[in-house]
């Protein structure tokens, strides 16, 4: 078990990195505003329980997979840039909200959120950060599923409030002109966002 100072400062670095502004959070507010909270539930959900799988993966080794093939970096770093290219596009040419005139729109589904995460910049720095700090050596398997677990009650409710915050925001975006500005500038952060991961 992780000393109670240790597991103090995870949960802290969990709600932190967790609520802060990068393609999941940027997606779920966009998500929020087009389609509401409800809807955006399973796209919540697919976060977490994709972030997870990576955090254990890392944890069981796959993070020193990276250190002994630094290719398997730049594969990850032009995968995640060209899915989230097409995402920003998605976005910025989502219709109006409730539209029934774009019938194809529809909110991500758990499983591609969960996949998401595999090509996620920011969750990788997350998930290697996390094991890096919070694991001792001594103590791997326990505290990897300590790290998985604190981030698996941290991250959602944290990510949460980006779809609650784009859900508040549907009524005033009901002016076709206001949404249209709304998911441009979303297509455009998110796209902003690629550029740490690139450099």
């Amino acid at each position: 078990m992780l000393p109670l100072e240790t597991l103090l400062a995870l949960v802290s670095f969990a709600f932190v990195t967790s609520i802060t502004p990068g393609p999941n959070n940027i997606m779920l507010t966009a998500s929020g505003v087009n389609f509401g909270f409800i809807r955006t539930v399973p796209h919540m959900l697919g976060i977490g329980a994709g972030f997870i799988a990576l955090l254990l993966a890392v944890g069981a080794g796959l993070g020193s997979a990276f250190a002994a093939f630094p290719v398997l970096q730049t594969v990850l770093k032009v995968a995640g840039a060209a899915y989230m290219l097409w995402l920003a596009w998605k976005i910025a040419h989502a219709g109006e909200v409730d539209a029934t005139t774009n019938a194809a729109a529809r909110p991500m589904t758990f499983l591609e959120a969960a996949l998401f995460q595999w090509v996620n910049p920011k969750a990788w720095v997350m998930a290697l950060s996390a094991m890096a700090i919070y694991v001792r050596p001594a103590h791997a398997v326990a505290d990897v599923i300590a790290v998985a677990l604190v981030f698996g009650f941290v991250n959602v409710p944290s990510v949460g409030t980006w779809a609650g915050f784009g859900h508040l925001l549907r009524e005033w975006l009901r002016d076709p002109a206001r949404v249209r500005v709304f998911n441009i500038a979303m297509a455009v952060l998110l796209v902003a966002s690629i550029v740490p991961m690139v450099m």
